[in-house]
């Protein structure tokens, strides 16, 4: 029987990894230059970690993997946000932080949909979370951390959309709106815009559906109904965009998939010609009511996600590519039977901090050196049982193509004379 990955799933194999090990580097190095540090939960939690009460999203009542054990009920986790909040609360770490606290996390997540390009059942985000301070000034540094990381991947072809979805006050009023607009035309509606009606009738504007339908093209405007609160919270946003040589397009139609969202939302949208239907690199937004509903202070947040592969695939797109695996430093040939030696001498080489591979098989000295070539090493140490018998190396320069005879015991001093 041939055994194959899930549907939706896929393997990352040796030649792959070091793009994955790049990007993780680069993630790692932007987030510690602002501060953020790395938190990791678990990779399933309570399902009403996710299952909020009338969440209207798409993840929430299609895409989720959830699993009882006896009158448990978990979920794999479909997204980052939810599961850093509730740690965040759990732990208390609103009374021993400096606010703003700031995490970002990186890491496997799972969603029931139909399998595409860039988008798996089993997928890799990375995402960042600005917890406990409510500052325009940050929703715009959130957004510039972002573009950062894309920027850094080879990614120059971009457009940042934004909008706002207000305080409660306006976003109420606004899907009061809403529903009283779309009920009388309910029947031309898709049976998932039907649902959000009554949950949320702002997913509406984000339907892919009804994306085209003349009835929500002509659905009220946000701007409308934003007090001047709001507004004034915007333009303080864009303004420190601006500030900072940030371009960007304001979306009134713009609404994120995720309930939870308040004030700023973004996405961050691929303009390469080969992006196609996944040209959204990196999306989020405000939140003000998260904290305090996994039972902790009235805090508000801001956060995004991006997905990893996705974002691979377009870095490819415009040309960057992963550094190459620059070879071991040294490979140890064994001639006769002394493997237990280019054992040993090989984990001297180790510990002394350099990159080392042996030959512990029976194999001729020509196979040995063609091993040593495939590995692109820059010295070869040739040990046999006269040189073991005389406390001596053979040392060949792969790149002079010289070679010389040293005392065993002067290997790693003239490893790091030679500065590998």
């Amino acid at each position: 029987m041939s055994y194959q990955t899930p549907r939706g799933t896929y393997d990352i194999l040796p030649d792959e990894s070091g793009k994955w090990q790049e990007l993780e580097q680069i993630i790692r190095d932007q987030c510690r230059l602002y501060r953020y540090k790395e938190i990791r939960t678990p990779y399933f939690e309570d399902t009403s970690v996710f299952a909020r009460k009338n969440d209207s999203s798409d993840m929430v009542n299609k895409e989720m993997y959830t699993f009882t054990m006896g009158t448990d009920s978990y979920t794999l986790r479909p997204e980052g946000t939810a599961g850093v909040i509730r740690a965040f609360d759990q732990h208390k770490l609103y009374g021993s932080m400096e606010m703003p606290a700031r995490f970002y996390y990186m890491g496997a997540m799972f969603r029931h949909e139909r399998p595409q390009k860039g988008r798996q059942r089993q997928f890799t985000q990375f995402g960042v979370e600005n917890i406990g301070v409510k500052s325009p000034e940050i929703d715009a540094e959130t957004i510039a951390l972002g573009i950062d990381i894309v920027k850094a991947m080879g990614i120059s072809s971009i457009k940042v959309s934004i909008n706002t979805l207000g305080d409660d006050e306006s976003r109420q009023a606004y899907r009061d709106a809403l529903k009283a607009y779309f009920e009388p035309h309910i029947d031309t509606l898709c049976a998932d815009c039907r649902r959000r009606i009554v949950q949320n009738p702002l997913r509406i504007l984000d339907c892919k559906v009804d994306h085209d339908n003349p009835v929500v093209k002509d659905a009220p405007r946000l701007s409308d109904y934003l007090n001047e609160e709001s507004k004034a919270y915007f333009e303080r946003v864009l303004a420190a965009l601006d500030a900072m040589g940030i371009a960007y397009e304001v979306d009134d139609r713009l609404v994120r998939g995720l309930d939870y969202y308040t004030h700023t939302v973004f996405e961050v949208i691929s303009t390469h010609p080969e992006s196609g239907s996944q040209a959204t690199i990196f999306g989020g937004g405000r939140y003000d009511h998260l904290v305090d509903y996994f039972g902790g202070p009235q805090m508000s947040g801001i956060g995004f996600a991006i997905g990893m592969e996705r974002l691979l695939i377009l870095a490819g797109a415009e040309g960057h590519r992963a550094p190459e695996d620059d070879g071991t430093d040294v490979y140890v040939i064994g001639l006769g039977d002394v493997s237990a030696e280019v054992l040993k001498t090989a984990e001297e080489i180790r510990h002394a901090g350099f990159t080392a591979e042996a030959n512990l098989m029976q194999r001729s000295l020509k196979s040995q050196f063609k091993s040593a070539d495939r590995s692109r090493a820059s010295y070869i140490v040739i040990m046999g049982e006269d040189e073991i018998r005389n406390g001596t190396v053979n040392v060949k320069n792969t790149k002079t193509k010289s070679q010389e005879t040293i005392a065993r015991n002067q290997l790693i001093d003239k490893l790091k004379e030679w500065n590998i």
